[in-house]
């Protein structure tokens, strides 16, 4: 009945709108003189029309009204989906709807509406804007924002805590009352959960235990009630049950055995117990405790807070001879569970603990860790201090073998015998050292008498007490210098002692000059200084530019022990202030230690050796030399006499030399023929001709090579530059040719081809100057 109510107003709003502004108007003109033009003006409410309206279409949305009264005038529209969805009657102004429209697709329609006059499109009134305005009808049903929610609650939460929220939306218009109103509904799970109108969910139960189980899906669906077909949509929501610490751990087994050596270190790892606790791994806090035994001394349980394990710790070394087995029980429990939450079983878990110790050898052990002893220094009497001792700790009750293993400081200053006696091989001085330490190792005797591989060791400290046994010496910040003219009592400088023996907290050092005679004075300070002073003034750089001022210091040792210093002071010029202006430099005392000394020494042997090393070598080979001399023959092996090839530039009956000559003067290129010079045969008979100029230079250069000891080995390569005299063919070299007065012409060379290119550019009638040779 409602919507009928609805429709029918929205169709007779524009009849409605139409005679109120017709009463307007005449009221208007009534109240007006007849002479005046009358306002016309559109006549229209807003526009509406239902969604998905089941009549067929078209359907009437409205009518445009205007108080022209022209019986010509055309109503038209403009604007979105104008012509297309709506169509205007321009007679009457009628507009219809030639869609099915959907609000939740567009809500409104916004146009633009014209009357003109038919006959000549002129427009009788401005245009005006209008709204179609599509009513909603509930015929949506609520969709889920997402098909799948996540939520988490803590495990064992009390009944109705808020796990999460689901959220559904209507596409219907939330304006009109009960369109877009959803409620939900757990359809499975509904035992574990339910949800309210507004789409949170809550616990239904309050022993939701995670160990049980730790998650749960659940389904929820979304409805509009109020809607035209009832439809309803659904989401999946997975909730998880986060842990708390709920559980107490329990042990896996009800009894732990372990076998340890005896000689297991302290806080070294016995074993490990193992506990099973069903809480994530944040909430397994074991404790471990002793409940039964009396070796909480003994031992400890620590828990890992990893693998919350429980590690079993000696904190004290074990000892097979006294107890060989240990016997216990320990608790398991976590103080952290909530007493709320307690299970059936208890809160505590108890497991017996059987811990045997096996038999090792076992290092000698010393009495004490360390031993001091004292000494007096530099007593030559004292040649022993005491000893040390160690055991065996085993059955077998070996014997003990002691040896010295490490020293500080290094050196044989400390001894320690087989039988364990400290003993010193000289005095000790306490100026080099006052403390001396070494260590002892004692090893056990076997049976077959070898010593054990295992030892165990001892420190010992021997403490030298001072003697006075050593004189002050003089300490001084600075050169002493005196200006030539300074005052009786000027300070010069302010001196004070050192001694390398102990200085008891009322020691003193004495100070005094050794003469009165001098121009200087002494006074003592009372911080156990003195102050060197000018007594009477005036110094004469003509006769002493240095002093040297003997200063004794003693001190109150007993005995009572003195040193003689000699104070250095520097006469100088001074300006009007008292300024140093000019001081003498002193030739300072330059010192060589003996360390430096042996290093020089060394240096010194070393170069010697190998120089007179490098003297014997040469002198034996000289010998060697001398030796190969004797025998003529041998040194000669290697020369042979060429007697086959010519009897040297004067022999020209074995080989034609004019045929160079020839080819030289006339030019010709040569064919490519064998050589004539390969031809010719040496012609039988004496060979000896122009030999004997030769044969002269080569014994003077044999007789060089016999008497020269200087010379390289005698298998070298001996070059002779000599060529001999009167050669037909001149001479070969190409020294000194470029300089010659010679017409002979070579550029026959160049058609010689690019083997000859080189001699034809050296002596070419045209050298070619960029030519580098």
């Amino acid at each position: 009945m409602k919507k009928l109510i609805l429709l029918f107003s929205l169709f007779l709003a524009p009849a409605f709108s139409y005679k109120e502004n017709q009463k307007i108007n005449q009221n208007f003109s009534s109240n007006n003189t007849s002479h005046k033009r009358l306002k016309r003006d559109w006549i229209w409410n807003r526009m509406h029309i239902r969604e998905e309206i089941d009549s067929p279409l078209p359907h009437h949305v409205g009518k445009l009204t205007s108080s022209v009264g022209n019986k010509n005038a055309m109503y038209i529209i403009e604007g979105e989906s104008a012509n297309t969805i709506f169509k205007v009657q321009g007679y009457d102004g009628d507009i219809y709807a030639f869609e099915r429209l959907d609000r939740e697709k567009k809500a409104e329609y916004e146009l633009t509406a014209h009357i003109i006059d038919r006959r000549n499109n002129r427009s009788l009134e401005p245009p005006s804007k209008f709204i179609i305005k599509v009513s909603d009808i509930n015929d949506n049903a609520p969709i889920f924002v997402q098909k799948i929610f996540n939520g988490s609650v803590p495990e064992m939460s009390r009944l109705g805590t808020s796990v999460t929220k689901v959220t559904a939306e209507d596409a219907d218009d939330p304006t009109v009352a009960g369109h877009a109103t959803v409620t939900y509904q757990i359809i499975k799970g509904n035992e574990y959960f339910t949800v309210d109108d507004s789409g949170v969910i809550f616990t239904a139960r309050a022993d939701l235990d995670r160990e049980s189980q730790s998650a749960y899906e659940i389904i929820v669906k979304a409805k509009d009630a109020l809607g035209l077909t009832g439809e309803s949509s659904t989401a999946t929501v997975i909730i998880r049950l986060t842990d708390i610490n709920d559980n107490f751990p329990v042990f896996k087994h009800p009894s732990f055995h372990f076998r340890v050596p005896e000689n297991i270190s302290v806080g070294g790892e016995v074993g490990r117990v193992k506990v099973e606790d069903i809480d994530e791994p944040q909430h397994r806090n074991t404790k471990y405790s002793f409940v039964r035994g009396d070796y909480r001394d003994t031992f400890e349980i620590i828990a890992n807070p990893f693998t919350n394990e429980g590690i079993i710790r000696p904190k004290k070394p074990l000892d097979f001879e006294k107890v060989a087995e240990y016997r216990f029980d320990i608790e398991a429990t976590d103080h952290n569970v909530n007493p709320a939450y307690y299970k059936p079983g208890g809160s505590r878990s108890i497991s017996t603990i059987t811990i045997e110790v096996t038999d090792v050898d076992e290092p000698p052990v010393f009495t004490k860790l360390s031993y001091e002893f004292k000494v007096r220094e530099n007593d030559p009497e004292i040649k022993t201090l005491g000893s040390v001792w160690a055991h065996d700790p085993d059955a077998a009750k070996r014997k003990i073998r002691f040896a010295r293993r490490r020293a500080s400081p290094n050196g044989d200053y400390v001894r320690v015998s087989d039988s364990g006696i400290i003993q010193l091989p000289k005095p000790l001085d306490r100026e080099f050292s006052s403390l001396y330490n070494i260590t002892v190792a004692a090893q056990e005797i076997l049976e077959d008498g070898r010593l054990s591989d295992r030892e165990s060791h001892a420190q010992v400290h021997v403490i030298v007490t001072d003697e006075n046994d050593n004189a002050p010496e003089l300490v001084y910040p600075e050169e002493p210098r005196v200006c030539e003219n300074a005052a009786p009592g000027k300070v010069i400088i302010r001196i004070s002692a050192t001694d390398k023996d102990e200085i008891s907290p009322g020691g003193f050092f004495t100070y005094s000059l050794t003469t009165e005679d001098s121009n200087f004075s002494l006074t003592e300070n009372p911080d156990n200084t003195a102050n060197i002073t000018v007594k009477d003034g005036q110094f004469n750089r003509e006769l002493a530019k240095i002093h040297y001022l003997p200063v004794i210091i003693s001190d109150n040792g007993n005995p009572e022990l003195s040193s003689t210093n000699t104070l250095v002071i520097s006469v100088c010029k001074c300006n009007e202030k008292g300024d140093f202006t000019f001081c003498e430099e002193r030739a300072k005392q330059v010192g060589v230690s003996v360390q430096a000394l042996v290093a020089i020494f060394i240096c010194i042997f070393t170069i010697i050796a190998v120089i007179a090393l490098l003297i014997l070598l040469r002198k034996r080979h000289k010998k060697d030399l001398s030796g190969l001399r004797r025998n003529v023959a041998e040194i000669h092996e290697q020369l042979v006499t060429y007697d086959e090839e010519g009897g040297g530039e004067m022999d020209t009956t074995s080989y034609d030399v004019s045929v160079l000559n020839s080819v030289r003067k006339n030019g010709i290129k040569p064919e490519v023929v064998p050589s004539a010079y390969a031809q010719v045969q040496k012609p039988p008979g004496n060979t000896t001709s122009g030999a004997g100029e030769m044969e002269m230079m080569i014994e003077v250069k044999k007789d060089e090579a016999d008497n020269d000891r200087d010379l390289l080995p005698y298998d070298t390569l001996h070059i002779y530059g000599y060529e001999g005299a009167e050669s037909i063919a001149e001479s070969l070299s190409s020294l000194e040719s470029g300089s010659s007065d010679s017409d002979i012409d070579y550029d026959f060379l160049n058609d010689w081809g690019p083997r000859f290119k080189m001699l034809a550019e050296l002596y070419g009638s045209e050298p070619n100057e960029d030519f580098v040779y």
